[in-house]
């Protein structure tokens, strides 16, 4: 875990970045072991729900204890329950310590924030059964 904490450093510091741009408006930094992130609440930009930046959850809301559809369901393509946010943020924070660096690019050639992410749709499946998210078939 300490590797993968170092490895994907350089995304960490740009989610701080966000994170103390926040402070002034509002936002509140606590340190989440569950997510093994720093999570900085009540983040006052963004459409709402979060976005993970290495070890740090950028969150407009009070907790990622809420839940949330998927993106399929949001597309239309399924019929899904909702998923907790925290375990969808999580599967990010897991992505990002396995990839490092190159977790930004290959996020945005798989085609960003979408349904045809396959990023996005692992870090649903985690969320629904706590298991998979890893983005490519094993």
């Amino acid at each position: 875990m300490c590797v993968g904490i170092l490895w994907t450093l350089p995304n960490t510091v740009l989610g701080l970045l966000g994170g103390a741009a926040g402070l002034p408006f509002g936002a509140r930094a606590r340190l989440n072991g569950r997510e093994r992130a720093l999570v900085f609440h009540r983040w006052p930009w963004g459409p709402g729900g979060a976005i993970t930046l290495g070890n740090v959850i950028l969150h407009t809301g009070d907790t990622l204890d809420s839940p949330c559809v998927t993106y399929a369901h949001r597309a239309g393509l399924y019929e899904e329950p909702c998923i907790m946010l925290g375990d969808h943020e999580r599967a990010h924070v897991f992505q990002y310590m396995v990839l490092g660096p190159l977790f930004l690019p290959l996020y945005l050639l798989c085609g960003g924030i979408s349904v045809r992410n396959r990023f996005e749709r692992a870090a649903d499946r985690y969320a629904r059964t706590g298991r998979g998210w890893w983005p490519w078939p094993a």
